[in-house]
């Protein structure tokens, strides 16, 4: 089969589409034919040797056909069309996993990242994890929903524990998982602020269910929120940016407040903020990933047309390169998906 493979470290220029064995799935797994996959960060931080181990094939997010089903598997068949749960990695065996928290367990990577992903023409993957997918959504869409919405669902409805009291600030909010967060807080019924780069990124937003968009090239998110909040601040801020957005994101919380950090695109801040922590008596959550629980409540929002990912481009496995470096500027908004 054809399949994109980060052999080694380095830039973008170091991916290749070549010819790779076919996967046999085990006993309790099931083949895919890959029919889309999206592309992440964590591929751009798989390249850049912080994350994962190369070689690999990447790509997480997956959604396809089955084409073949181990001996044991007994309530999938050939033909069924599926989406993908990411985390296929977890031990199920240590203090986390046996407290249904595979997220945070050592072995937490899952695919695309500990083992073969998406970026080709088949994967292989335990049948537990693939979930039946509804005939009127698109294999595109739904290869734009698992990580990005699985992981905002996560850290807004489980993490932060969010309710229409609340209002929220996404930060990052035109990318993968911002504009999954705009959606799922505006699904929880709390009132969206969301920062952006653009009047028609901030339209979009606006579509999505934000509430106020800020425009970050004009002023400063926090003094905006000071001003849209009367100096109050907002409940919860969801940030996976990093660096000075994420003081930004500290200073713009309300007394009480909590901030939710899933990533750090830009890279780590290089304060805690514990000026603000402290005096304000804010809270600090970190967030990664989803549980299976988690990711079955987000496909069912999902599948009611509740949330919807928006694609910004549709790709052959040959343009992955382009999109690392799209992805590494800040540029478009959505997701972008791979057809093998």
């Amino acid at each position: 089969m054809l399949a994109s493979v980060i052999p080694e470290t380095g830039g973008p220029e170091v991916i290749t589409v070549e010819e790779v064995p076919d996967p046999e799935p085990d006993d309790d797994e099931v083949l895919i034919e890959v029919a889309a996959c999206a592309v992440n960060h964590t591929d751009v931080w798989i390249r850049r040797g912080h994350e994962g181990e190369p070689p690999i094939i990447t790509g997480i997010d997956v959604a396809g056909e089955i084409a073949a089903v181990g001996n044991d598997v007994e309530d999938t068949v050939v033909g069924d069309r599926v989406v993908v749960y990411w985390n296929v990695t977890s031990c199920g065996d240590c203090e986390f996993c046996n407290h249904g928290e595979p997220t945070m367990c050592l072995d937490y990577g899952g695919l695309g990242v500990k083992r073969d992903g998406g970026h080709a023409e088949y994967v292989a993957v335990e049948a537990r994890h693939v979930v039946e997918l509804p005939e009127d959504i698109s294999y595109e869409k739904a290869a734009a929903v698992p990580s990005n919405f699985g992981t905002a669902w996560r850290g807004l409805i489980t993490r932060a524990d969010i309710d229409p009291s609340d209002t929220v600030l996404v930060l990052g909010a035109s990318g993968g998982v911002g504009h999954g967060a705009v959606q799922v807080a505006a699904h929880a019924g709390a009132t969206v602020y969301a920062a952006s780069s653009s009047e028609a990124k901030a339209e979009k937003l606006r579509e999505l269910g934000a509430d106020h968009v800020i425009d970050y090239t004009e002023t400063d998110i926090d003094d905006a929120i000071s001003e849209l909040t009367d100096r109050r601040g907002v409940d919860v801020v969801f940030e996976s940016v990093g660096g000075e957005t994420y003081k930004q994101g500290v200073r713009s919380l309300a007394r009480g407040g909590r901030l939710v950090t899933i990533g750090a695109t830009t890279g780590d801040s290089d304060q805690g903020m514990l000026q603000h922590v402290f005096w304000k008596q804010l809270e600090i959550i970190g967030s990664t990933g989803a549980t299976m629980g988690e990711f079955e409540d987000m496909l069912d929002a999902f599948f009611a047309g509740d949330i919807t990912p928006v694609i910004d481009s549709v790709i052959s496995l040959e343009e992955i390169p382009e999109a690392h470096e799209r992805l590494s500027e800040g540029e478009g908004f959505g997701k972008i998906i791979v057809r093998p």
